[in-house]
């Protein structure tokens, strides 16, 4: 994400010690928190994006698991 989109304001709520850690977190490296979140969320995004589950694997790993289930139903 570019410095130059549109922001918008949201509220939120965590634990009032995360939040500590975090501002903590932000005044040692001088910087502010939204900046802090926007790097994890962009991160979180990032991650769950690219990191797609294997098809094959997961078909192999339930037809390993559920052979005699698919067995009695194919029946």
């Amino acid at each position: 994400m570019t410095e130059h989109q549109p922001r918008e304001k949201f509220a939120t709520q965590m634990h009032s010690a995360m939040l500590a850690e975090l501002r903590a977190l932000a005044k040692s490296e001088g910087r502010q928190l939204q900046s802090l979140i926007e790097e994890a969320v962009s991160k979180l995004l990032e991650t769950r994006q690219t990191s797609e589950p294997d098809f094959e694997a997961l078909m192999k790993r339930n037809h390993d698991r559920y052979a005699s289930v698919f067995e009695k139903l194919a029946k």
